[in-house]
């Protein structure tokens, strides 16, 4: 694997999580919230610019943390 090939593979792994964290911490009727909107436009931002290394895996790496902080603080239903 070379590492363009590498990159692609990390920004669609990327993708999938935030996808992931996305539709666990949804709710039926739920909308989306400001953090995870900019998560999943930073996510974005990182595989469009992802001809510079530096600035894609920066954007992508911020939208994960953002959606990853988003399913922490975001106020869940008890089940039981």
């Amino acid at each position: 694997m070379n590492t363009s090939q590498i990159y692609i593979v990390v920004s669609i792994a990327a993708f999938v999580l935030v996808l992931i964290l996305f539709l666990a911490g949804r709710k039926k009727g739920k909308k989306l919230t400001p953090f995870l909107g900019l998560a999943w436009a930073l996510v974005l931002a990182g595989i469009i610019f992802g001809e510079n290394r530096l600035i894609g895996y920066s954007f992508i790496g911020a939208g994960v943390v953002l959606a990853v902080i988003d399913v922490y603080i975001t106020p869940r239903r008890r089940i039981f």
